[in-house]
């Protein structure tokens, strides 16, 4: 194991750090929150417009709460998996209904809401409210395992294990912990990447325990590769989802049957939409949620 020293990380962030809007002075803890939902799975650059479109909509929790299901889904646009953002509706009206409008910041508190996972709980908690927390992404652990560890690449998400590691590095000060927080996440995000690490601009390059040993590759087996997008149903759910987010009245069999003609998907598509509540049958044909 090597020691690593904090400050390398809050000064390189400092001086380095990606203008997002949430990390803007005055940023709001329900903006923040948001942004965590969409950043889920998503590329930042295709949240950032949305995000600040979906903001200045719905500035507050009970502003989006109330909200119809179906507007929220047409907002929340191809932005991918779009049970977030219902799960990010039943969020707001929880925060409006159980917290008077405000935003919680006791992680237990966060992790009561709906759509919140300890991930998005502890991110929340210190980037919206300063608490000190470990916040462990994929990035992150990516740098602990060679900047303290080693190895090229981390072994499987463990909480037990990932929490405690970050933990140990976290400075007792609340801001500098929260540049660490997100100075770690954007060194793996933008210098440490999994295939081609920009060594020679990295803080930690000197100190870095997998450079001394030579920068090793990985061992074990290789990691699974991201099931194939063309084809699949993810691909086929978007195209539907598309349909109906383009039409304020129900789109016909008829005319989801140009954009998916073969019937067996198409009836396990829409069964798989309804089930996940993105989708209703209405007189005519198919709409999104009431």
């Amino acid at each position: 194991m090597t020691a690593l020293d904090p400050a390398l990380v809050v000064d390189w962030f400092a001086t380095h750090a990606r203008d997002l809007p949430w990390r803007r002075p005055g940023f709001s803890a329900w903006g923040t929150l948001v942004s965590e939902f969409m950043l889920q799975q998503t590329q930042v650059a295709r949240v950032v417009p949305i995000l600040e479109d979906w903001l200045r909509r719905w500035p507050t929790p009970a502003d989006l709460a109330a909200a119809p299901p179906a507007e929220v889904l047409r907002a929340w646009g191809r932005l991918g998996y779009p049970r977030r953002a219902l799960a990010l509706h039943a969020c707001a009206t929880a925060i409006a209904e159980r917290h008077g409008g405000v935003v919680p910041e006791d992680v237990d508190a966060l992790l009561a809401l709906p759509g919140i996972g300890d991930y998005t709980a502890r991110a929340i908690a210190v980037f919206a409210h300063g608490r000190r927390h470990p916040v462990v992404d994929t990035n992150v652990r990516r740098v602990i395992a060679r900047a303290v560890q080693g190895v090229a690449q981390p072994g499987p998400p463990n909480a037990r294990r990932d929490l405690p590691a970050m933990t140990a590095l976290l400075p007792e000060d609340l801001v500098a912990q929260r540049a660490f927080n997100a100075g770690v996440m954007e060194l793996g995000a933008i210098v440490c990447t999994s295939r081609a690490p920009r060594c020679g601009e990295c803080p930690l390059a000197e100190a870095c325990a997998w450079r001394r040993a030579g920068s090793p590759d990985a061992e074990g087996p290789p990691a699974r590769r991201q099931a194939r997008f063309e084809g699949s149903d993810r691909q086929l759910r978007g195209r539907v989802m598309a349909e109906l987010r383009a039409s304020d009245v129900p789109v016909t069999e008829a005319e989801l049957t140009r954009v998916l003609p073969d019937p067996d998907a198409r009836a396990r598509i829409l069964l798989t939409l309804e089930r996940d509540g993105l989708a209703a049958r209405a007189e005519g044909g198919w709409s999104l949620p009431g």
